[in-house]
Parts: structure tokens; C-alpha cells; sequence
């Protein structure tokens, strides 16, 4: 699981850089800045609902309780 976590969070921080490079690449004027932003947000809504599975399911422990 936190491999997987890990994996994600790389390919969201990848996307935030590419979503730069794009930006100051093409001076806001292509669609890549906002295909690659989307990119970043989809994938930070996928991490969030496997987070709250992972939680619900077990996977991830509950500790101080």
C-alpha cells in the first residue's frame, strides 16, 4: 500500500512539473497546462478515495486507538 501511495504521489508531483514546464514553454497559450493539471487533479481525487478505502477496508491501521 505504500508503495502504491508513494507511486502516486510521484506521478502527481510529475504532473505538476510538467504542467510548469508547459506553461512556460508555450506562455499560457496551449491546452497542455490545463491537460496536465487535470492530470494532477485526477489523480489527487484517486489517492484520496484509495487512502479512505484503504482506511475502511483495514489496510491502512488505526493507531492510538
Amino acid at each position: 500500500m505504500k508503495i502504491l501511495v508513494l507511486l502516486i504521489v510521484m506521478l502527481i508531483l510529475a504532473s505538476l512539473g510538467q504542467a510548469l514546464y508547459y506553461l512556460i514553454r508555450d506562455r499560457g497559450q496551449g491546452e497542455r497546462t490545463v491537460r496536465a493539471l487535470t492530470w494532477r487533479i485526477g489523480l489527487s481525487i484517486g489517492l484520496f478515495l484509495l487512502l479512505m478505502a484503504g482506511f475502511h477496508f483495514g489496510f491502512i491501521p488505526v493507531r492510538g486507538s
